[in-house]
């Protein structure tokens, strides 16, 4: 196992040297300018112009509808200035969207969200009370589903997918359908403003932080969105649509669907290309397939699977549970990447029960095992840094406003389970793009990664309270 171990470590590591990872930047700035002018999947400028001046207030409603969650919420603006918590969930209720809620078929499912949105508003008294006024309660979507955005509050379904029924709906227009529905349960809600996860996460930081222009999805897949100006884009962009004459359109949250990129930039071990050869959809997404969670855990099970055929590990037997695909989770990671014990007791504990060893793993396999771990999670993190460090530079080079604001740091709001949950992650990339931007010497302001929790449901409220304002 020792020299399959000292391959591992080489591949994954090879590329993480300061000097590797601003070529591997400077390559994606090249993809990200590229995809500015031509892709017509990646670089989608969204209908959000302007960020949240931190005075807007108030109490929204705000809707996370996920693949397999719904959340609803009520959201508290109070002011950036505020001696109050400036941005708060006030009351949120969680609903699983499982195979009979996806099975909802036509006009059903979007009656099963009214239901639930009238069930958390009568546990509100509050709003209870406002429910009882002429004017109508304002919200926000987080859709996390492929949408032909027309306005901010406004867009047409391009399918769900994922076993969702409802999606003959596809080609109608998500505003009318659920506010057509709230309106069947004589609920009085006005839809204000639909947002994707990425546009939320950066609305919901830059209502706190003034210095925020970006912000990134790190979980199960990636997914980043940043404020650029208008003119950075090409004007095949925005199609036919018609800007508002109400706020300044200078600048524009872009959708940058950065799983997409890096095909050209990242190299690749013979377990990547495994992967990409089997997945579903090869070639799709490869920033996603080196780096995310929902993949880690089967680079690392590829590994072991290896290490069982070739190099003698769990003496040549390999569990049943690991030799399915995607069998092994970013938990399992997580579990080994905390453990400091010298002999890794717990991990040994859990990777037993939960993967069903017929005889408990020796000390040699645990170290083995957590040193591949490392390995992919070290790159996962340098990767990462990478793709953090280029989407700064490229908000640096086309924005001469981000040099001359007063700031001296840019923020990134970061949300997901990877970036906010797995051990060490976000301390290390910070310290790591650190090192990058005083090495770049090209002037750029420090980059600051802040943890940006519960932004879908709060970016939603916030794009709300932003629609309220511009009218």
């Amino acid at each position: 196992m020792d020299l399959l171990l000292k391959e591992v470590q080489g591949l994954f590591e090879q590329q993480l040297r300061v000097e590797s990872l601003l070529a591997l930047s400077k390559k994606l700035q090249s993809e990200f300018k590229e995809r500015l002018q031509s892709s017509t999947q990646c670089m989608l400028p969204s209908h959000n112009y302007t960020l949240p001046n931190g005075k807007e207030h108030g109490t929204y409603l705000a809707l996370e509808v996920g693949g397999s969650t719904l959340r609803v919420a009520l959201v508290d603006l109070h002011g950036r200035a505020s001696s109050r918590q400036s941005l708060r969930i006030r009351r949120i209720a969680t609903s699983t969207i499982d195979n009979r809620v996806r099975g909802l078929r036509g006009l059903a499912f979007f009656d099963w969200i009214a239901e639930k949105i009238g069930e958390m508003l009568s546990a509100d008294k509050e709003a209870c009370d406002y429910m009882q006024l002429e004017e109508p309660i304002p919200m926000g979507i987080a859709w996390s589903f492929p949408i032909d955005q027309t306005s901010i509050r406004s867009g047409n379904i391009l399918g769900m997918g994922k076993g969702f029924h409802c999606s003959i709906y596809k080609g109608s227009d998500l505003g009318d359908l659920i506010t057509q529905a709230c309106q069947r349960l004589n609920l009085n809600i006005r839809l204000d403003a639909i947002v994707n996860d990425s546009s939320a996460a950066v609305l919901s930081r830059a209502y706190v932080d003034p210095s925020t222009r970006l912000a990134v999805i790190l979980g199960t897949g990636i997914n980043a969105a940043i404020h650029l100006p208008v003119s950075s884009l090409h004007d095949s962009k925005f199609g036919l649509r018609q800007f508002p004459t109400t706020i300044e359109t200078t600048h524009v949250l872009v959708n940058t669907e950065l799983s997409m990129f890096g095909k050209r930039a990242f190299p690749t071990t013979r377990w990547d290309d495994h992967l990409n050869a089997h997945h579903i959809l090869p070639d799709y997404q490869p920033l996603e397939y080196l780096l995310a969670g929902g993949y880690m855990g089967e680079i690392v099970r590829l590994i072991i699977v290896e290490a069982t055929e070739t190099a003698g590990l769990f003496d040549g037997k390999l569990p049943a549970a690991l030799s399915i695909p995607f069998g092994l989770e970013t938990r399992t990671l997580a579990t080994f990447e905390a453990d400091t014990y010298p002999n890794l007791t717990p991990s040994c504990k859990y990777f037993q029960n939960e993967y069903k060893l017929p005889a408990p793993p020796t000390p040699a396999e645990m170290r083995f095992i957590r040193q591949v771990v490392l390995s992919v999670s070290r790159r996962s993190q340098g990767y990462f840094t990478a793709a953090i460090h280029a989407l700064s530079s490229l908000l640096h080079d086309l924005d001469d406003g981000i040099l001359q604001n007063g700031l001296d740091h840019i923020c990134i709001g970061c949300d997901g389970s990877v970036i906010n949950k797995y051990p060490g992650y976000m301390e290390r990339s910070q310290a790591l793009l650190d090192e990058l931007v005083r090495a770049d010497q090209s002037g750029q302001k420090r980059v600051v990664l802040e943890s940006a929790g519960e932004s879908a449901v709060l970016g939603a409220g916030v794009a709300a309270a932003m629609a309220n304002a511009s009218e």
